[in-house]
């Protein structure tokens, strides 16, 4: 394994330790994705780039499309909870009461 291969598996495996373990606040994983996604969009852009092939130039751009999505997605949760149960703490989000 490479190093760089081993900074981007680190990386994303930090991201995924940290959406597992620190679920205080709904921001702190939204940042967690992030981080996972980027270390992803990363990694396929570098792989792309040892293969020099044309075939999977767009799986960057269409990952980071998808990022940009879930992104927003998570933002739009992340305002309506706040203004619904007045913070972002998970602990108080109950999915079984409306």
């Amino acid at each position: 394994m490479t190093p760089v291969h081993f900074a981007f598996s680190s990386t994303f495996l930090l991201g995924l330790a940290g959406l597992a373990f620190h679920r205080t606040h709904l921001l702190s994983a939204l940042l967690c994705l992030e981080g996972m996604m980027l270390s992803l969009f990363v990694a396929l852009s570098l792989w792309t780039l040892e293969l020099n092939s044309t075939s999977f130039s767009a799986a960057p751009m269409l990952l980071l499309a998808f990022s940009a999505c879930e992104a927003s997605a998570g933002l739009a949760l992340l305002v309506a909870t706040a203004r619904t149960h007045g913070t972002d703490r998970l602990q108080n989000l109950n999915l079984l009461q409306c």
